[in-house]
């Protein structure tokens, strides 16, 4: 290539971000998690530079809708590449010299996806990919591989807080939670924002006036970058550095008490509560797991709790349920409930009160912001009900009402703080000097009834 081609190409210096983008050599990369940090030229350039760099490279770039794709996409590598690569507008797709290819592809419906099945690329880039769904990109992903030698095959995405796929993009980037089967190496996240891009804020300077006098929930999202921000959140109050608190021992004669969301092909979800003196609530352990019998959640539990004192258990009222979770053993008569077993294992379980309004209010109650810090606090290990709970949003048929697709650890927290615990008092035989948890929850763990 002379030098005024890859002048040409290479027109426009990448900020600090961008170049961290660019050179980032991960299975996985994510870019941007704000508005105006240069997510499109970023994702657009480092394609450029792939196909140029190596030969025969087969490269798709996504967006959701295809008119998205060539308004962000199409129009600009039309100019950019003109003289550097062919364009085949039936197959959408830019042709380089050395064989290199990038094809501009859209996932407008869920089965969109099933049209590149069989299809074999080298790289592959999500545009906004809180756009997609997880089933979509867990598809693509399969469609991301590679027969050259030298090279091995990756993904890159942009985007901000929101969206379909606002949950996974928040697993795998921002909160590094990985299953069994993923690696916490091959992910980066590149966090970039409007004050990262130089060029629009020296071009546009009014821009950051815009984004700063959105709506409390958009501004924390699109300004901030703040993934816990979402339009619509259920839980607006929720903030994990306002209610998740260090872990400390908690104090033998404090009231503990559990509640359980039931579920077997979706996550059971069981939550432990201390109640402190003062009113406070901490939820200090957690048990999510999917696909796991009544008898052996039972025994996780039992095994758990070790020789805690726990006052009861609250279960969600499916759990006593028969018909149709065993099979009639005579005319009239059904099978053991759920709560049955549970109970022949040894836990035995509390109707929970399914009242969903007022109890989501509680819970809103105990999140709420006041003096000497929210009624409700969560130990980091409760990963999921820290994941899950800002993610719930308002129900479109009932504003009232919580909706979400992972609402069981939440469903388990409204439960527990219906169940009307009783107060702790400790007794004279055990008086100590008071403690207050929070003195030292910002520094340290502390230490009570040693």
């Amino acid at each position: 290539m002379d030098k005024l081609k890859k002048t040409h190409v290479l027109k426009g210096r990448p900020n600090p971000k961008q170049k961290q983008f660019f050179m980032s050599k991960t299975r996985f990369c994510a870019y941007g998690g704000a508005r105006g940090g240069g997510k499109s030229w970023a994702m657009r350039r480092k394609f450029v530079l792939l196909a140029l760099r190596y030969s025969s490279l087969e490269l798709l770039l996504l967006r959701r809708t295809l008119n998205e794709l060539m308004e962000n996409h199409g129009r600009p590598l039309l100019r950019e590449l003109n003289t550097l690569a062919k364009y085949s507008s039936t197959s959408r797709a830019f042709l380089f010299p050395n064989g290199s290819r990038i094809r501009l592809g859209y996932c407008d419906k869920e089965k969109d996806v099933y049209q590149y099945q069989g299809q074999e690329y080298d790289v592959i880039g999500l545009e906004e990919a809180t756009r997609f769904t997880s089933e979509q990109m867990q598809f693509l992903a399969t469609c991301n591989r590679t027969s050259k030698q030298g090279f091995y095959p990756r993904m890159y995405f942009t985007c901000n807080p929101g969206g379909v796929g606002h949950a996974w993009v928040k697993r795998l980037f921002i909160d590094r939670d990985y299953t069994q089967y993923e690696k916490e190496e091959d992910y980066t996240f590149i966090r970039a924002s409007v004050y990262d891009n130089p060029v629009l804020l020296k071009n546009d300077p009014n821009y950051v006036r815009i984004l700063e006098n959105l709506p409390e929930h958009l501004r924390r999202a699109h300004l901030e970058g703040d993934w816990d921000a979402l339009g619509g959140q259920f839980f607006p109050e929720f903030r994990v550095q306002r209610h998740v608190c260090d872990a400390f021992e908690i104090p033998s004669w404090w009231t503990r008490f559990r509640s359980m969301d039931w579920g077997y092909s979706d996550p059971c979800c069981v939550l432990w509560f201390a109640l402190g003196p003062d009113g406070r609530i901490f939820v200090y352990r957690e048990e999510y797991a999917q696909h796991v019998l009544s008898s052996e959640m039972a025994g996780r539990i039992l095994a758990r709790s070790k020789q805690e004192k726990i006052a009861y258990t609250a279960a969600s009222p499916d759990a006593w349920q028969t018909r149709g979770l065993r099979h009639k053993i005579a005319d009239g008569v059904e099978g053991e409930s759920i709560a049955e077993v549970f109970s022949k294992c040894g836990v035995s379980l509390l109707r929970a009160d399914p009242a969903r309004i007022a109890g989501w209010q509680r819970v809103r109650e105990y999140l709420a912001v006041r003096e000497g810090g929210p009624l409700l606090q969560i130990f980091p290990c409760c990963k999921n009900l820290i994941r899950t709970l800002p993610l719930l949003l308002h129900d479109s048929h009932n504003l009232e009402d919580a909706a979400g697709s992972e609402d069981h650890a939440a469903e388990a927290l409204r439960y527990g703080l219906m169940s009307r615990p009783k107060k702790s008092v400790i007794t004279k035989a055990k008086a100590q000097m008071p403690y207050d948890p929070f003195s030292e929850q910002r520094s340290g763990p502390g230490f009570m009834g040693r």
